[in-house]
């Protein structure tokens, strides 16, 4: 490869290389070789910038360097006209020293002199903070521009919104300006180590657990694709073998682990793969279905769970506020299930009519079928504590709750296609013929719960209609899967087999 005097390197890079020299080669040289976003992470970008724009009104009245119209110099002038004009708060300052190029997400002007802030969506400090941090300083001292302070900015999750946001309780600003400076000739050294890498051939790496460490690279698609379908990754549950010692020993599939190094549940999983093997244990499965009752309720929740802002009174960071319930209720023996469903939306905490829907729908005495008991029970103890009247009826109902999902966790029932799965997006298509999540429009509790928040801020009416539908639709798969499953587990006491 050609020499180059001083690759360019932006502070996104600068981390990308911290993670991975080849993740950084590939970033420089060949770029089509990304992973695709996916909805999941589009949503996450877009509450991170949520974020960012809330944390300016920390420091309020302060001019925005912007970085989509304008190019890299336009930007380095726009900041430095701001600074030579005597502009005290700059959002998205742009600097560049040492071909190194970065974006300050807050620059306030202090007592002291000029402040750093990086503002983060987390709810607290991480390590690899401070190497963003790090770098961003380095080049604005780098210019000639003295720092005073740098900081991380990040929410707080004991905030309770009441009313307009208060960005004073929703963030806690983590002085690290000290720390920060003795990380300097760290980063030089990292920088020259980079930059001496750029200027070679891609460096051989193999793959690792830093592949996901603190990020999942943008590059594991392209580097995990001599990795075979049913590998020693995919091993499931307590017990599995260290999958990183066998690749590293010449093993990559699973068919050729020796079962001996195996746990009994990993057995069970090889198994299933080498013979199409499938288990179940007749006396459990017999007694669980001996203690269910009618009527009967199958039952799921979707929350706020990906949600940094508080939307609404009442709501803090990241907080699991259910929006959606969807049940399916079967009266009596023989008869067919009727279904009932919620979902929350206008822009208000949807708390209050959710629970009065639900306790309305679910039948006095019910027995209630969930997957992943303690979610849903986590969910009904958290608005008892927002509604203690109702505390007696929210009591009954949690008392109510088996989990259809523990015999599966518990290899009970164990099908050769769950691959040591027992999420219930895979236990369906292999225990049902025909049912599957996967050409749902919304087919995860990411994508619900983003979708959810798009939909009740949405003023395009077809829209919010297209997302109400597609929420309604997947949910309304979750309970339905339990039903049919219910049907197969029976079918299989009847039939002695999967």
């Amino acid at each position: 490869m050609s020499q180059q005097p001083n690759p360019y390197l932006s502070k996104s890079r600068y981390m990308t290389g911290l993670q991975c020299h080849k993740a950084l080669w590939l970033h420089k040289y060949r770029p089509e070789l990304r992973d695709e976003v996916s909805p999941e992470q589009g949503a996450m970008f877009d509450f991170a910038a949520e974020v960012g724009r809330h944390a300016q009104n920390l420091f309020p009245g302060g001019i925005l360097i912007p970085y989509g119209a304008l190019s890299h110099s336009q930007q380095l002038a726009m900041t430095e006209d701001a600074i030579t004009d005597g502009v005290t708060t700059i959002y998205e300052g742009t600097f560049s020293c040492d071909d190194v190029f970065v974006k300050a997400d807050i620059l306030h002007l202090g007592p002291a002199g000029w402040e750093l802030y990086e503002v983060k969506s987390s709810t607290s400090l991480k390590e690899h903070y401070l190497h963003d941090i790090a770098i961003q300083y380095y080049a604005i001292i780098g210019t000639g521009l003295p720092l005073a302070k740098a900081c991380l900015v990040h929410l707080n999750t004991n905030y309770v919104r009441q009313g307009p946001i208060d960005v004073e309780q929703l963030f806690t600003i983590v002085e690290l300006t000290d720390k920060i400076r003795g990380m300097q000739s760290d980063v030089a050294a990292k920088l020259t180590a980079m930059r001496s890498m750029l200027q070679s051939n891609m460096p051989a790496i193999e793959i690792s657990p830093n592949c996901d460490d603190p990020y999942t690279c943008a590059f594991h698609g392209h580097c995990w694709a001599h990795i075979p379908e049913n590998s020693v990754f995919d091993f499931r549950g307590n017990g599995r073998p260290k999958a990183f010692e066998l690749y590293r020993q010449g093993t990559m599939r699973m068919e050729d682990v020796v079962a001996g190094a195996l746990g009994w549940r990993q057995k069970l999983q090889l198994d299933g793969l080498r013979y199409q093997k499938n288990h179940i244990d007749k006396n459990a499965v017999k007694a669980f279905l001996d203690s269910l009752w009618f009527p009967l309720c199958f039952m799921d929740f979707e929350t706020t769970y990906m949600v940094p802002i508080p939307l609404f009174d009442g709501m803090r960071p990241y907080e699991q506020l259910p929006f959606q319930f969807s049940l399916h209720v079967i009266e009596k023996e023989g008869a067919d299930p009727v279904h009932y469903a919620y979902l929350a939306k206008d822009l208000k905490n949807p708390c209050e009519e959710f629970l009065s829907n639900l306790l309305a729908a679910i039948p006095p005495g019910a027995c209630i079928l969930t997957w992943n008991k303690a979610f849903e029970v986590k969910r009904l103890k958290e608005l008892t504590a927002k509604f203690p009247e109702k505390s007696a009826e929210i009591s009954t109902v949690v008392e109510h709750i088996w989990d259809l999902m523990a015999l599966f966790r518990d290899k009970s029932i164990y099908h050769w296609k769950f691959n040591g799965s027992y999420s219930i997006k895979n236990v369906l298509p292999a225990q049902v013929d025909g049912f599957s999540y996967e050409n749902l429009p919304i087919n995860s509790g990411d994508m619900a719960s983003a979708a959810w928040v798009r939909m009740i801020q949405e003023p395009d009416l077809d829209e919010q209609q297209r997302l109400y539908s597609e929420l309604l639709e997947y949910c309304h798969l979750d309970t339905l899967a339990m039903v049919l499953i219910l049907k197969e587990m029976h079918a299989m006491l009847e039939n002695h087999s999967l």
